[in-house]
């Protein structure tokens, strides 16, 4: 389902010019309906001018107000009555974020709102001078009296393990969930996938670099609860300007709440930072759960699996990208199909010594049966040429069916299982560690290399005999051979690749194996003991 893009603070201070005002909002969020437009409410009292944000049916009253025009792909603001001061409110929808620049009828007059401000400024500044001399003598009269500990500064978003609701005395009840704590903070399944909605920033402190890819930086960093110095590690992948595009693509797809999964990284939030006069460089925020164990390459290097370990570690990254590619979430909810299409072993993290998740969604793809072919043109030669698939390489790949892009994803896991397995003790001699096609291209081969060796030669990294000794094993490999086949077509489904691990996890555990009827096509006849 379609939903519009909008603009969503609670309140922000608008720029002005002319008859046009700026939101200046930095938060965004899908409208949860589709028949939800993006909306716009400007108020001004005696003391400010504020602007709330956000999705909204036109058919429901707001502010005690019916939406008159909301067809316009333009915020046309329409003045409303208020006995608090000026209101007017405006509806839109078809352009994303279309309730952010806020179009009067006519333009709003410095020079009308200052004579109001002044004299609606007398009468609270008399109020504030009283009370000053008020309190002044009451401190002065009695100069015993201790003053009152109000505790630490409630914060506005939620811790997830404090001892029964309390830290330090603290009451959490904000409107943004956090990280829960411990060294592999994760987002519990009812905070992830949110979107801040409030104008003020999270309180992050930024520690150490942590990866660098082609679009972002990834940063460890501290979120902080409260001013007793209590905070959670959380990972913060940080966009320069010029990727403004790649942010505002992960950030839709982390938009989906179908998208939580666990072997999914789990996401807080995103944010818009800089662009002021102290921090003048913008950039762009995605904030997510952080994990100590590192990216799965990098874990490679240094580690060898037992046999236990790869089932339960690659059957984790199998079943992240079954949910990617799945139409339904785990309780059958529809969701639209993603394709990843740049996996690779530094682009999962280890949550533990059984689990990965996926992550780096700055080149994914929403399956959307709406789109059309045209839709999808450009959409073809992305990713890492070590791990591109030959029809991506060749720059055939059938845009008319959606599959061809979950076809693409299973060929690059192929690649990554040959990593892992490649570093487990049931192989005989285990070596250093290696990326795919490292003896053959540079350490940073171009696609017209991997052309050669992938499409001219019909080239695939070696699976040696002594791989394949070990009667587990003889299914992992044939599963890497089918998913690394040369015709997108013919090679397996996620989900068959998540049930055959399932079926190994099983074998690992003493039970015997057996045929499930509506399964015997993930499995090969030749490899299958019952």
């Amino acid at each position: 389902i379609k939903t519009n893009l909008c603009k969503w603070c609670d309140h922000s201070s608008p720029v002005c010019e002319d008859n046009v005002c700026m939101s200046n909002c930095s938060l965004t969020s899908y409208c949860t309906l589709a028949e939800e437009v993006c909306v716009a409410i400007w108020k001004k009292d005696n003391v400010s001018v504020s602007v709330r944000t956000l999705c909204y049916n036109p058919q429901d009253m707001l502010e005690n107000i019916m939406l008159a025009n909301y067809s316009s792909k333009e915020c046309l603001m329409a003045p409303q009555h208020s006995e608090d001061g000026l209101l007017f409110i405006c509806g839109c929808i078809g352009d994303h974020e279309c309730n952010d620049r806020l179009i009067f009828d006519k333009g709003l007059k410095s020079k009308d709102v200052i004579p109001v401000v002044v004299i609606s400024l007398v009468p609270p500044l008399l109020v504030a001078v009283i009370a000053t001399m008020a309190f002044y003598l009451y401190r002065t009269r009695q100069p015993g009296k201790k003053p009152k500990d109000w505790g630490p500064r409630r914060t506005h978003y939620q811790s997830l393990d404090p001892a029964e609701g309390q830290v330090n005395g603290s009451n959490y009840r904000g409107k943004l969930p956090s990280l829960s704590d411990g060294v592999n903070s994760e987002i519990s399944s009812t905070c992830a996938n949110n979107l801040n909605h409030n104008t003020e920033q999270l309180p992050i402190q930024l520690e150490a670099l942590v990866g660098k890819g082609r679009f972002a930086e990834v940063w460890r960093a501290r979120l902080s609860h409260n001013e007793g110095g209590q905070y959670e590690t959380v990972a913060v992948k940080i966009f320069p300007a010029v990727e403004y595009s790649s942010w505002c693509n992960e950030r839709a797809i982390f938009s989906d709440a179908n998208l939580k999964h666990e072997n999914i990284v789990q996401f807080l939030t995103a944010e818009e930072r800089g662009g002021t006069a102290a921090a003048p460089q913008r950039q762009y925020w995605l904030i997510m759960a952080y994990y100590n164990m590192g990216n799965l390459q990098d874990f490679l290097t240094g580690h060898i699996f037992t046999w236990t370990e790869l089932c339960s570690l690659a059957g984790s990254v199998a079943r992240g990208l079954a949910h990617l590619h799945s139409d339904t979430t785990p309780c059958g909810t529809p969701k639209v199909p993603i394709a990843h299409r740049d996996l690779k072993s530094s682009n999962i993290v280890l949550k533990n010594h059984s689990e990965c998740a996926l992550c780096d969604f700055g080149l994914a793809l929403q399956l959307d049966l709406s789109l059309t072919v045209d839709d999808f043109a450009n959409s073809g030669q992305v990713g890492t040429a070590r791990y591109m698939a030959p029809e991506v390489l060749e720059s055939r790949v059938n845009l008319e069916d959606l599959e061809s892009f979950k076809q693409i994803d299973i060929y690059s896991m192929a690649l990554v299982l040959w990593e892992m397995v490649s570093r487990c003790d049931v192989i005989g001699e285990v070596k250093s560690y290696e990326p795919p096609f490292s003896s053959k291209v540079c350490e940073q081969p171009c696609i017209d290399s991997m052309r050669d060796l992938v499409l001219r030669d019909r080239g695939r990294p070696d699976i040696p005999a002594s791989w394949t000794a070990h009667p587990g094993m003889q299914l992992v490999c044939a599963t890497i051979t089918e998913c690394w086949d040369h015709d997108p077509e013919a090679r397996l489904t996620a989900h068959c690749v998540v049930e055959r691990f399932n079926t190994l996890k099983l074998r690992v555990r003493g039970r015997k194996l057996q045929r499930a009827p509506l399964l015997l096509k993930c499995f090969p006849k030749n490899v299958y003991h019952t």
